[in-house]
């Protein structure tokens, strides 16, 4: 029974662990743009918090006694029972000024942090009972059980769990398989204490006194971390750190130019936490000529994908191309510390050193890169670093070799080093030409370049283009882009522009382009959440500074913004807060729209901007203009390159159906009935549900 028991509550400590990720970070994804960093922020608290469970857990093995341990550690179980069920707290809101970072790790320490804590110690402190119990069992094949459960949770999040229900069916889930889990680990802690308590005393020189050896000592501190070499520390730490950048400086890369969605935060962890399962499970399945040169192409893979450009791709094809070479790199990585794992005398020393740099690489993404960097050298440096790793790695292990063959191996790995370097240098120049501006915060990275040649400028999110200008000054008044007057939000404003002024409402600024249709008599408001795009608008464009309609910008997100104020009476209200093929969901919920339509005039119109590489997000608009009894059009315009006008795809959304019937929108055309799409909620919504394969 205690060794069934052993397994099932590692299996459900690390379910449970990696379950509430994702739904956490839903939960507080709408309060801070829907941007891509909400995840990186996550995940940093994450492996904070797993780092700081590691470390209680080696100071409790190795100061405290049997039945101290099993005391504080059945003390935290039912304080955790508190905290249930989990929810993210309202009064974390924010009001548009505060640092989004400390804002999010803030609210996850008071939302989740006791009982992630008690989650992530689970790991190492049950396979630290395990082996005193059983001397000669392997430890071992319990964390590559952790992982599975780890793996198995993320997987069933975005398949399973999130198209099937809401946040709060999700929490209530998971907190009735939590109160399972205390259960069975407080179970764990009374037979720990009930075994201290009948252990007899060990002599000195009996059998047991030889078996003790192998034990840590219940005295010795942080003894156990300095028999260990630093040198095998730091290769413990540095083999855990490539792994920790690749995924989530990949993992922002994805999310930030495709969608800041749950599968593309669980995708990469999973394999993550695959690879950690083949190579602790059975060392047999790593084997160094076989992954190594793996390794080294996948690692070009991932060096070369982000010069091609992840729009140009089709989603099919770019998810799994990431996925695949880092899934490789991790093998390598895992499989090397697979080999260096230490006897079960240093199990939980090795861990600390895992969790260390699982952390450092966390944090090097997700705190050193936004504040550090002007633009997204993470995973270069990531690459780069995995390579020369894996290098020192590897030759460890062949320090037997002759001189000659030693230097030839040497030689050999640090010119793949370098051409990787060489390669993303190359790729950063490249993509830094022409560039006359660059700046990067929570939000992402932006760049405004200047196509001297060509007579204009433009501001690029990532990869995706926000907004263009034409340089000459006669031609500086004209919209362009997804703005043009063949757009649907062109069309929109010049059809009301003849029933007199307009109050018009912007939600995302971009360049600023839309206030080329104000005039004097017009009152524009603009809603952003990046003060950079602000700050860039007004610097690098003329649309704000030219703007002939009385202009102001509240900076924060747009909801929560509409949210405090009373009703706005917006003629139109343009709702375009997209990061390129980047989808912000919580403003495309009912609840969004309900919020949207209290701000019109009775007659006022809604133009959303749907134009996505990725999904179709038609049915989104459509099932909420039906909810509230709106008519619906959607406007295709292809585009043309001489009025840096680009193909966009915009719906308008009335109560005044005789709106449509103006010759400006005599293309514009209506949609069927969709009867078997869910409609999205707060709680609930679902991007695999409109996903397209690119045409």
């Amino acid at each position: 029974m205690p060794s069934m028991m052993y397994g099932l509550t590692i299996f459900l400590s690390a379910f449970l662990l990696f379950q509430v990720q994702p739904m956490i970070g839903k939960m507080v994804l709408p309060w801070f743009g829907g941007s891509a960093s909400v995840w990186t922020t996550c995940m940093l608290f994450f492996q904070a918090l797993l780092l700081v469970g590691y470390i209680y857990t080696h100071w409790l093995v190795n100061k405290l006694k049997a039945r101290r341990q099993s005391g504080l550690h059945g003390l935290l179980l039912l304080a955790c029972l508190i905290t249930l069920p989990i929810s993210a707290s309202e009064t974390w809101k924010p009001q548009g000024v505060e640092n989004p970072t400390l804002q999010i790790l803030g609210l996850l320490i008071v939302s989740i942090g006791l009982p992630y804590f008690v989650l992530s110690s689970t790991g190492p402190l049950v396979q630290s009972w395990f082996s005193r119990e059983r001397v000669n069992a392997v430890p071992y094949r319990l964390f590559a059980l952790s992982n599975l459960g780890s793996m198995l949770a993320l997987l069933a999040y975005p398949l399973a769990i999130e198209p099937l229900l809401s946040l709060r069916e999700q929490s209530i889930i998971w907190s009735t398989l939590f109160v399972a889990y205390v259960l069975t680990c407080s179970y764990l802690v009374w037979h720990h204490r009930s075994e201290a308590l009948i252990e007899p005393a060990i002599q000195e020189g009996s059998p047991s006194s030889a078996l003790s050896s192998l034990l840590p000592s219940q005295n010795s501190s942080l003894e156990t971390l300095q028999i260990l070499h630093w040198n095998q520390k730091w290769l413990w730490i540095f083999l855990a750190a490539c792994p920790s950048i690749l995924m989530v400086a990949d993992t922002s890369f994805l999310t930030e130019n495709i969608a800041p969605i749950p599968l593309l935060w669980v995708a990469p962890l999973a394999f993550y936490l695959l690879s950690f399962v083949l190579c602790f499970e059975s060392q047999g399945l790593y084997k160094r000529w076989v992954w190594v040169p793996l390794g080294a192409l996948s690692l070009g893979l991932l060096a070369y994908l982000p010069k091609l450009g992840v729009s140009e791709w089709p989603f099919t094809i770019v998810i799994p191309i990431n996925i695949l070479a880092f899934f490789v790199v991790c093998m390598v990585c895992h499989g090397e510390l697979a080999r260096h794992k230490p006897s079960n005398q240093h199990l939980t020393a090795f861990y600390v050193m895992l969790s260390i740099g699982g952390f450092l690489g966390g944090f090097f993404v997700g705190v050193v890169g936004p504040y550090c960097f002007d633009s997204n050298y993470e995973l270069s440096v990531g690459i780069v670093l995995a390579a020369l790793v894996i290098l020192v790695s590897v030759m460890q292990s062949y320090a037997h070799l002759h001189v000659l063959t030693q230097r030839a191996f040497w030689l050999f790995g640090l010119s793949v080093v370098i051409g990787l370097a060489v390669l993303r240098i190359g790729d950063h120049r490249t993509k830094a030409e022409g560039v006359t501006w660059m700046g990067r915060n929570f939000y992402g990275s932006l760049k405004v370049f200047t196509h001297v040649t060509d007579g204009y400028k433009s501001m690029l999110h990532g990869q995706i283009i926000h907004g263009q200008q034409f340089l000459a000054p006669e031609k500086q008044h004209l919209p362009t882009s997804y703005f043009t007057h063949d757009s649907g939000v062109g069309l929109a404003l010049d059809a009301k522009a003849s029933q007199g002024p307009l109050k018009v409402g912007v939600i995302g600024v971009g360049a600023g382009t839309l206030l080329t249709y104000g005039r004097k008599e017009d009152v524009y408001h603009l809603y952003e959440i990046d003060p950079l795009v602000i700050q860039l608008a007004k610097q690098e464009f003329t649309f704000i500074r030219d703007a002939k309609a009385h202009t102001d910008i509240a900076l924060g997100d747009a909801r929560l913004q509409l949210e405090r104020e009373s009703p706005q009476n917006f003629d139109v209200l343009v709702v375009d807060a997209f990061s390129g093929d980047s989808v912000p969901v919580h403003l495309l919920t009912q609840e969004a729209f309900a919020l949207y339509f209290k701000h019109l005039k009775p007659n006022g119109v809604l133009a959303v901007h749907i134009t996505n590489a990725f999904l179709d997000l038609k049915p989104v608009v459509q099932t909420a203009a039906e909810h509230f009894n709106k008519h619906l059009r959607v406007v295709d315009h292809a585009g043309d390159v001489s009025k840096l006008s680009f193909t966009s795809r915009w719906v308008l959304v009335t109560a005044d159906e005789e709106f449509f019937r103006s010759p400006l929108l005599k293309n514009a055309k209506a949609l069927e009935a969709k009867t078997d799409f869910s409609p999205w909620r707060d709680d609930y919504s679902s991007l695999l549900s409109v996903y397209r394969p690119r045409q």
